[in-house]
């Protein structure tokens, strides 16, 4: 985690001067669809983003979501009973890469290499943010998966404000190499 936070303040430091000079900086949140494959389970949750740009269409990005816990239902024929149960399932989700934007108009397409973490937790406590910000703290102490995203999407603004649309591929590795379809969705707002 500290070799993490050393290289994004070295990436911010290295890049951030360029940037202010271009006025090309942006920061987002989203809303985000997350469908793990090994058990056909969906996720939706929330996330923000950071991205600082290094030319006209390279911009370099980090970003972390917090899906909430995933509530399972179970539906039974005889008697016609329908149960509902949490699952205390939660993911934690920070990846880190370029994007390359293939237009430059206003409204264009573009393409994302992201690298990053996947870490899954089992918690009874209310999904809040004191249970996003232990998840965070304690990054390194469970059932952490490295992360590759080949993605792409669309995103146009008008001004400083926009809308963003994302969709990929998060593919983690445990014990092999899991497909997983992930959808964002945000404004972001560009300095």
């Amino acid at each position: 985690m500290k070799r993490l936070v050393v290289f994004l303040v070295f990436c911010a430091v290295v890049a951030a001067p360029r940037a202010l000079a271009q006025d090309h900086l942006a920061v987002g949140a989203y809303a985000d669809y997350f469908r793990v494959s090994q058990t056909d389970t969906n996720f939706a949750g929330l996330g923000a983003r950071l991205g600082v740009g290094l030319s006209r269409h390279l911009m370099l990005e980090a970003e972390m979501s917090y899906d909430f816990d995933k509530a399972f239902t179970e539906t039974f024929t005889s008697g016609g009973t329908v149960t509902v149960q949490r699952s205390n399932y939660r993911l934690l989700h920070g990846l880190i890469g370029p994007k390359l934007a293939l237009g430059h108009s206003n409204f264009h397409p573009f393409v994302t290499l992201k690298g990053g973490f996947l870490k899954t937790t089992f918690d009874a406590r209310p999904a809040n943010l004191d249970t996003f910000f232990s998840s965070v703290d304690n990054l390194r102490a469970h059932d952490v998966m490295g992360v590759f995203y080949p993605g792409g999407g669309l995103e146009g603004r008008v001004g400083p404000i926009g809308l963003r649309l994302d969709v990929g591929d998060e593919i983690y590795f445990s014990g092999g190499a899991h497909n997983n379809l992930r959808v964002a969705f945000g404004p972001y707002i560009r300095f």
